[in-house]
């Protein structure tokens, strides 16, 4: 993990903590660096207890949501945050949000991209986010595609988060990834989403079955949290892996 490269897309504000919060922390103690991209603050679609409040506003909605991210990515040991503001339910990519996540990727090249699955079959948003970010990682590949000053990237690895809904998502996890050591970094960011408390049991409550999951099939009895993913593109090895 060491100098490796991680940029982690998220629709909205939460979305990286819930589903990827321990491997996050995990990496940056390990000496990764990690990038965050919050693409929106999840105002109209992730909010409705924020929205139940008295003379709730967009902007005072969004002001929380952010500061709620801030203090998760701090936890986490994050140092860059990226917002994009950009409107929720739904989120809409043109040419412009394509040119700067290709500008992104090609300024970071990241050796890992981690971003929402295939289907979530409850979160329009979220699908979006999985076709945008592996469109663009095609796009920032391609020789043909120019972006002043930054030359093409190599392919790289593409993991999903594990949505909400998994099962009826048809969602197949792929890869188990051991968070036992940053399991209470994640426990506490989480903590820190006021606006969705509803969500805090149930992702501690899935990174425990996860962690069930891993120990069954790794023999490691030591695991006792664990994060899901799908991945993208088959593993090119020499031997079984």
């Amino acid at each position: 993990m060491k100098d490796k490269d991680i940029l982690v897309v998220s629709a909205h504000a939460a979305d990286y903590v819930w589903r990827s919060g321990g491997t996050i922390a995990k990496y940056i103690e390990s000496g990764a660096r990690v990038h965050v991209v919050v693409l929106s603050d999840g105002v109209r679609g992730e909010s409705n207890d924020l929205w139940k409040q008295e003379n709730a506003t967009a902007e005072g909605v969004a002001a929380i949501r952010r500061n709620e991210s801030r203090k998760a990515a701090e936890i986490l040991g994050l140092k860059t945050l990226d917002f994009w503001g950009m409107q929720d339910y739904p989120l809409s990519f043109g040419q412009e949000e394509q040119a700067r996540m290709v500008r992104l990727i090609r300024t970071l090249r990241p050796d890992v991209i981690i971003t929402h699955d295939v289907n979530d079959i409850l979160n329009m948003d979220h699908n979006r986010t999985h076709t945008f970010v592996w469109q663009c990682s095609i796009m920032a590949n391609s020789a043909g595609v120019l972006t002043e000053g930054l030359s093409c990237t190599r392919q790289m690895k593409l993991f999903g988060f594990e949505p909400h809904q998994t099962e009826i998502s048809g969602y197949r996890p792929e890869i188990f990834i051991d968070i036992t050591s940053a399991y209470e970094k994640k426990a506490r960011a989480m903590e820190c989403f006021a606006a969705q408390k509803h969500l805090i049991e149930y992702y501690k409550q899935r990174a425990s079955m996860r962690g069930n999951h891993a120990r069954r099939l790794s023999g490691n009895s030591a695991i006792l949290y664990a994060e899901s993913f799908s991945r993208k593109y088959p593993v090119v090895a020499q031997e079984f892996v």
